[in-house]
């Protein structure tokens, strides 16, 4: 425990500390609470999409053998990400990113010369594509909220554990040592007014 002068200034300097101590704490244990709920709520989101990826593997796995290697070459080679939006959004004061869409570029291949199941590849490379990066924005916002969530719990815990309790210990401290030096003050007022009585008492 840090060391704090004994005076009445100090102990003013210490009630106003656990005053801006406990208003500030419950801000802090609301922001916790929500960052909480929301960690969980985009645990869940992840969890869903990681599903929603390994259900439409399984739906690629039961056609995408009948591609022969020229189709799946062309559709590598034909699609790629010609933008990827996003839009920010704040979730108890830390912006997180957020899936907005994605644009692919699409070829327009002869019809003559392609395969008919080029459209569905093709809408399977997309689908896939949005669903890889979806999860990957979810991951990010996971992440910045779990890091904001253990910064926050770090705080409450310091309010809580530490700054209050020692607050309130320096407080007893002080009003302790000042009550004695009262105490020791009118005792000490009282020998005087006796010493003066007997001096006046002497003459």
């Amino acid at each position: 425990m840090a060391k704090v002068k004994l005076t009445k200034n100090a102990l003013k300097a210490q009630r106003d500390a656990l005053k801006r101590f406990s208003r500030y704490l419950p801000t802090l244990q609301l922001k916790k609470q929500q960052l909480t709920l929301e960690t969980r709520r985009v645990r869940d989101d992840v969890a869903r999409l990681e599903e929603e990826q390994a259900e439409f593997a399984r739906q690629l796995d039961v056609w995408i053998g009948l591609l022969d290697e020229s189709t799946a070459q062309l559709a590598e080679g034909a699609t790629a990400v010609e933008a990827w939006e996003t839009t920010q959004r704040n979730i108890a004061g830390v912006e997180t990113p957020v899936f907005g869409g994605v644009r692919l570029t699409r070829p327009r291949p002869d019809l003559f010369a392609t395969p008919l199941l080029l459209d569905d590849v093709l809408d399977a490379v997309r689908r896939e594509t949005e669903l890889r990066l979806r999860h990957q924005l979810l991951q990010e916002q996971l992440d910045a909220l779990e890091a904001e969530l253990r910064t926050t719990a770090q705080r409450v815990n310091l309010f809580e554990k530490v700054k209050i309790p020692e607050a309130k210990e320096h407080i007893r401290r002080i009003q302790i040592y000042l009550g004695d030096e009262r105490t020791n003050a009118v005792g000490r007022a009282k020998i005087a007014k006796g010493k003066v009585r007997a001096l006046e008492e002497a003459m």
